[in-house]
């Protein structure tokens, strides 16, 4: 090899590597990035892989709840007992094979990607804070599933749930067409709309909390939980080396990081955004639906005569107290009690005494 051939390779390798280190770091393949966090929920940058089962005992454990099982994970370190944040906000996306988030605080990768809800983390929010009124929202644009507690019902009852409501509000003032890049999509065709439906309710969640800042004031924490499928029906329709799915990424990656500033700022900066890329579910995840605006709640759901749950994970806690209580105040008694037996009326009773020497007076 010559001289100036062998100059030339590497000048090639030079270039492609420094094309390379330009290139911003993301999230590739199934993984669990943290794009928000407040400085008391404390997350360790590392390649700690965390399973697809444990996100929910994750979300809660960042909003200061207990779990039945500790999670044995180095990502997230404990945070201070008084502290917890206003909100969490986790979206997942389906069907993507490589996002781009460069302002992010953490990235793992994710094991075992199965099905997951927040269900059992809405629950105890409803539980704890049942006076407060949490917001509590979860919502599948594509399967048209939404599900509201708490002063939800009131906040977003004029957000477009079903498939028809959403196109209908993309035709309106304000619709995220008018800003964004389309490029190789389009208006006509339905994967395209799928998409561009999911990217409007982001803008709209956002504009309805603008609207009503005064949630962000409140003390209960409130939980949202999105599930993003637009990126899986263009891989499906187009290919994943498709322009339309290129251009898709390009603007999920954009509105995502967008919208987890707004709602970062407007909590106050004390709200924790996730963001969960799974290409595919392993497994079909089976649910129950309910009532968009469900109002009645049981204390047992799986029970048709409202009656409590036969254990939850506060029992644990509840029986120590008891039992230590109890033990403490039957030594108490024990001791009082012997005191008591073995006392000497005349000298360690004042009543005796007093009485003893008005009789010797006399």
């Amino acid at each position: 090899m010559s001289l100036t051939n062998r100059r030339r390779m590497e000048a090639v390798f030079s270039a492609a590597f420094l094309l390379c280190s330009l290139v911003p770091t993301g999230v590739h393949g199934d993984s669990l990035t943290i794009l928000q966090a407040p400085e008391f929920v404390s997350f360790q940058k590392g390649d700690w892989p965390v399973s697809g089962e444990k996100i929910p005992d994750l979300v809660a454990l960042t909003m200061g709840f207990s779990v039945q099982e500790d999670l044995s994970w180095p990502g997230l370190k404990a945070g201070p007992l008084f502290q917890r944040p206003r909100a969490n906000v986790l979206v997942v996306v389906r069907g993507v094979d490589s996002l781009d988030l460069p302002q992010s605080v953490a990235s793992y990768p994710l094991e075992n990607p199965v099905p997951f809800t927040l269900d059992s983390v809405a629950e105890t929010v409803h539980s704890l804070f049942a006076e407060d009124t949490p917001v509590v929202l979860q919502l599948a644009p594509s399967e048209e599933r939404l599900y509201m507690l708490g002063k939800a019902n009131a906040v977003f009852e004029d957000l477009p749930v079903t498939l028809q409501q959403i196109r209908a509000r993309l035709s309106q003032d304000g619709s995220v067409l008018a800003s964004l890049p389309l490029n190789s999509l389009s208006r006509n065709v339905e994967a395209d709309l799928l998409f561009l439906s999911e990217v409007q309710v982001l803008h709209d969640i956002t504009a309805l909390l603008l609207r009503h800042k005064h949630l962000a004031k409140d003390h209960s924490p409130d939980l949202y939980s999105l599930e993003l499928s637009g990126l899986e029906e263009l891989s499906r329709v187009y290919g994943q080396d498709s322009p339309q799915y290129r251009d898709a990424t390009a603007i999920l990656a954009s509105v995502l990081q967008k919208f987890a500033e707004d709602v970062y700022g407007l909590y106050g900066n004390s709200a924790v955004v996730e963001v969960v890329t799974v290409k595919s579910f392993e497994a079909p995840l089976t649910r129950k639906s309910r009532s968009i605006l469900e109002s009645k709640q049981i204390s047992n759901p799986g029970s048709p005569y409202n009656l409590a749950y036969k254990y939850n994970f506060h029992y644990a806690v509840i029986f120590n107290i008891v039992l230590w209580l109890m033990i403490a105040l039957a030594l108490a008694v024990i001791a009082v009690s012997y005191n008591m037996w073995n006392m000497d009326p005349g000298y360690d009773s004042i009543i005796y005494r007093m009485t003893n020497q008005k009789i010797r007076m006399d």
